[in-house]
């Protein structure tokens, strides 16, 4: 299972992503957990998940993102704006899953 956590500012437009990149990976097949939550809970959010993608608006956040991710081997990226900006699920959850591997 792969476990995708969504950081955004206040989670309105990233939740609709998460239910598009939710049913690219039902549609594929893929078990998965993928979910968002404000940035702020980052920390306490961190058990189990394989990566960490932040929403464009909050792509300022990045570096302090990553030191939180890398002391649990987390990789974060911020997602695509492009991709973000038209609710590219396939895109996004592809972008994901890459950056696990």
């Amino acid at each position: 299972m792969k476990k995708i956590l969504l950081c955004c500012a206040a989670g309105m437009s990233t939740s609709l992503l998460v239910t598009k990149m939710q049913n690219e990976a039902k549609n594929t097949g893929m078990e998965s957990k993928i979910w968002a939550i404000p940035v702020e809970e980052l920390s306490n959010n961190l058990n189990g998940v394989d990566i960490v993608l932040l929403g464009p608006q909050i792509r300022y956040k990045l570096n302090d993102v990553k030191k939180v991710c890398n002391e649990k081997s987390i990789p974060a990226e911020v997602i695509n704006m492009v991709d973000y900006g038209t609710m590219n699920g396939k895109k996004v959850l592809d972008f994901a899953l890459n950056l696990i591997k």
